[in-house]
């Protein structure tokens, strides 16, 4: 069974999307280590504007300044595909180089329908064979497909939501798991051990708060 630890995950590259910029230690962690930094398309202004080097700015460039534009066409990837957003243009463009393990901020904030369509993205991604995480500044969401342990302190707000996985439980949670047909059926749950383990048949998506409760 896979194991999992909020902060065990090493990303090969970091995503920014264009929704509020993470100020928490465990997202600017993510973006501190790594050498391949994306921004998706107008985040790339914001990046750079705070002093932000990234390796690759990818989107259909609708929002990129022409400034921006100029002084780094060398590193922009234009993507003028208007059926997917600038997040998954810069997701498989990623993907294309063979990079598989991706941590992405900024995808949540600002506009709540972007918040959500870019939440349920990550599903898709890990049927592409992605390993993609969104981190906020509260926590992180991490899609699972079957059986997975995660490893976390006793006390932890732990979300579920399910995407059409069935035969679902858990130990190691207060409230007990079942085949949920809303998101909101399996949210605000709480670990009562440092691990804590689902089981399922499919889908499912899980968001897991980085400080306890008090």
């Amino acid at each position: 069974m896979d194991k999992n630890s909020i902060t065990d995950f090493s990303p090969e590259a970091v995503v920014i999307a264009a929704g509020c910029f993470p100020v928490s230690e465990m997202a600017l962690r993510m973006l501190d280590s790594s050498d391949r930094i994306v921004c998706c398309d107008g985040a790339a202004d914001r990046f750079i504007a705070e002093g932000g080097k990234p390796w690759r700015i990818v989107g259909d460039c609708d929002s990129l300044s022409p400034d921006i534009m100029t002084r780094f066409s060398e590193i922009v990837r234009r993507n003028p595909d208007q059926e997917t957003n600038d997040l998954t243009k810069s997701v498989s463009y990623l993907a294309s180089k063979g990079i598989k393990r991706i941590a992405v901020l900024g995808a949540t904030g600002l506009r709540e329908d972007h918040t959500v369509g870019n939440i349920s993205l990550l599903v898709e991604y890990l049927g592409m064979g992605l390993d993609v995480r969104a981190y906020t500044d509260y926590g992180v969401f991490i899609p699972v497909k079957g059986d997975r342990e995660f490893q976390c302190p006793t006390g932890t707000q732990v979300s579920i939501f399910n995407f059409g996985a069935s035969g679902i439980s858990a130990t190691g949670l207060r409230y007990p798991l079942r085949d949920f047909t809303s998101w909101w059926q399996g949210t605000l749950n709480e670990t009562t051990a440092p691990q804590f383990t689902i089981r399922a048949r499919g889908t499912y998506l899980v968001f897991i708060n980085y400080q306890e409760k008090n």
